[in-house]
């Protein structure tokens, strides 16, 4: 069963058509590159996946359900099997175990799992030496790994991913993507990361989609998508040769 299907999914703002997704299928267990240019719609496709936005028109499916026609406890039920982690992350003013932590007390866990599971998170992140620093003062780097740690401890099914490593140092860069790898394959979640790093998307995606004025141009096994791009418009976009 797929994890997402789309068919027809339409999301515009005022006027302006922002996503228009004919057909567009999204296993389970695989790691997602989005790519395109700014204004290409990557960011709200991320939102409607993450039930942040509602489509104006069309079926969004998540695990064969509906999710538009279904109830708001089941929507929420659906929402609470995914995480979404921004460009920039807001850390809550508390120590980082708190930040981490946060999720899994709205969710009533247990005091000594929380510990338990918040401390194993950090260690997998390579932050438990940081664990009673204020969350607010970390680094850009820090703080990106502090917020994949607090989506990482819910054990979500899926993981949305936008733009995780702008800006930030080699360095940074390497530990994050070591991290989605490790956590992809220990957990078993789907990932859908939004990066304008082609060289990103090659290292980490089983698939790769290019999404053009809110439509998918193209979309294939990363290597096939590289190697043997298949439309003019993504072989222009590869070689940086499209005019946006």
């Amino acid at each position: 069963m797929c994890l997402y299907e789309l068919d027809g999914v339409v999301k515009k703002y005022g006027d302006r058509t922002i996503v228009n997704i004919n057909k567009l299928n999204i296993n389970r267990n695989k790691v997602y590159a989005v790519l395109g240019p700014n204004g290409a719609g990557k960011s709200t496709l991320l939102r409607l996946l993450n039930l942040l936005e509602k489509p104006d028109h069309g079926i969004l499916k998540f695990l064969g359900q509906e999710v538009n026609t279904s109830t708001a406890s089941r929507r929420l039920d659906i929402a609470r099997q995914m995480c979404m982690v921004f460009q920039k992350p807001h850390m809550f003013r508390a120590t980082v175990l708190e930040n981490v932590a946060y999720g899994l007390k709205l969710r009533g866990k247990s005091t000594s799992e929380i510990k338990r599971l918040s401390e194993e998170m950090l260690d997998v992140v390579g932050l438990p030496h940081l664990a009673k620093n204020a969350a607010h003062k970390l680094s850009g780097g820090e703080s990106q790994r502090a917020a994949i740690a607090r989506a990482l401890v819910l054990r979500p099914k899926l993981l949305l991913l936008d733009e995780p490593t702008s800006n930030l140092d080699p360095y940074s860069v390497n530990i994050i993507e070591d991290i989605i790898r490790f956590s992809q394959k220990e957990y078993g979640m789907t990932v859908i990361i939004v990066t304008h790093n082609l060289f990103q998307a090659k290292r980490l995606s089983d698939e790769t989609l290019l999404l053009l004025d809110g439509k998918v141009v193209e979309m294939n096994d990363t290597l096939a998508f590289f190697n043997n791009p298949q439309d003019e418009r993504t072989k222009s976009f590869l070689d940086g040769t499209m005019v946006y």
